[in-house]
């Protein structure tokens, strides 16, 4: 166990500080408790913080925001500005006559409301960062390290070379998955992290919900929420959801869309390539924290998981949850999208970058084998003009290793080393 009063340095540092050093303003988005405030303090412990509070206006910033910030000069951090909505337009107006960088530096934990507003009012002078749970790097706190999505991008053919599984990593795969990804779950003793993800749920739905809607059934959302971790993984229906609570189609996708704007769902489109086949045009979507469905789904221990029979979809969730991490640092932000024919093929990522495609299956197994790629070669085989580089099957491999001339497994907790350029920011 990890001592809670240790930091675990963060992969998005450098990043941090690089648009720091060229940008007005730099905004850290991400869900409650992803440690959006930790990484401000460490990597810019010298500077000043103001917390904001949804119920006290500190300092009268939301009283008197030109005052507020005459007082408080940059550079400065401002904490959870979503409760202080009145600064951003004072922020602007001083930015208007000083763009020089490294000015402010924000959090906030909604995308909606006032982190809408930033975007819009600061077009060309703030840029944002999205901050997630620990990756695998950040939880093995081997964040030197080039992630392996990162070389198999640039060179496929190479990606074997150098590859090794990090032996630091604090727990086995399914207390990982268990306990989830947040860091303060890295810490909590085993027999608590029940009651750590109950407050954190209770406190989410409870606190961030009721401030962004006007849900008057707190009760009937939590069953929406158990209910969207049992469909993580899986194609989004918002009639078939609906059904299951009694509520409409579009109440459902409203809720969805209340968890998208909190960080707690992502969802993926579905690739069409404009084939003459008749293939699925619904996106997938993903829980963001595999700790959190397990809490939902009422799993109660890390033994439990493998026998639970939505053990493959939780893998699933927690290898497109670390990919999405991965790709935080790359310079450009690859494209993701899953695929799947009416006739029962289907792939579970394909990554687009670089007008190449980059397919991807997870299996949760310790050896897939040749049976587990049917959906990988049916791909191939409807897109014959796209350009389909080396395909990954991503599992609980002990090692890598080659399935047939186009595919190869890949550990889901490997890694490699420094040898690519692709993470410079």
């Amino acid at each position: 166990m990890k001592s809670p009063h240790k930091y675990i340095h963060r992969a998005l540092e450098a990043k941090l500080k690089e648009l720091f050093n060229h940008f007005p303003v730099v905004v850290i988005t991400g869900a409650r408790q992803v440690g959006k405030s930790t990484l401000l303090e460490k990597t810019f412990s010298e500077l000043q913080r103001v917390v904001f509070d949804p119920i006290v206006d500190v300092e009268s910033a939301r009283a008197d925001p030109d005052l507020f910030l005459g007082n408080r000069r940059p550079p400065i951090i401002l904490d959870e500005i979503q409760y202080a909505p009145e600064l951003v337009p004072a922020i602007k107006r001083l930015l208007e006559k000083d763009r020089s960088p490294g000015q402010y530096l924000i959090t906030g934990s909604q995308q909606w409301g006032v982190m809408k507003l930033l975007a819009e009012s600061l077009a060309g002078r703030a840029v944002f960062l999205d901050l997630e749970g620990f990756s695998l790097t950040e939880a093995a706190e081997t964040t030197s390290s080039t992630s392996w999505i990162a070389a198999w991008l640039e060179n496929p053919l190479a990606l074997t070379e150098g590859i090794k599984t990090p032996s630091t990593l604090p727990f086995t795969l399914n207390e990982q998955l268990w306990r989830g990804f947040l860091p303060e779950a890295q810490f909590v003793p085993r027999e608590l992290i029940a009651d750590f993800h109950s407050a954190y749920q209770r406190t989410y739905i409870e606190r961030d919900v009721r401030q962004l809607t006007d849900v008057t059934d707190l009760n009937l959302f939590s069953r929406f929420f158990r209910l969207c971790a049992a469909l993580s993984a899986k194609e989004i229906n918002h009639s078939e959801m609906g059904r299951e609570l009694g509520i409409t189609p579009q109440t459902a996708a409203r809720w969805l869309d209340i968890l998208k704007a909190t960080f707690q769902w992502f969802e993926i489109p579905a690739y069409s390539g404009n084939t003459i086949k008749r293939i699925s045009s619904k996106p997938k979507g993903y829980i963001t924290d595999t700790g959190l469905a397990c809490f939902a789904l009422a799993i109660s221990s890390p033994e439990s998981i493998v026998s639970h029979p939505l053990w493959g979809f939780l893998f699933e969730t927690a290898v497109v949850c670390e990919l999405r991490k991965q790709c935080r640092l790359l310079s450009t932000s690859p494209n993701f999208y899953h695929w799947r024919s009416h006739g029962g093929a289907e792939v579970d990522l394909i990554i687009e970058w670089n007008g190449s495609f980059y397919p991807m299956e997870v299996k949760a197994n310790s050896r897939p084998s040749k049976s587990d790629i049917r959906g990988l070669n049916s791909f191939r085989n409807t897109y014959p003009h796209l350009k389909i580089n080396k395909a990954l099957v991503v599992a609980p491999a002990a090692s890598m290793y080659q399935l047939d001339e186009n595919t190869f497994v890949m550990p889901w907790n490997a890694q490699i080393g420094d040898t690519t350029s692709c993470l410079q920011p």
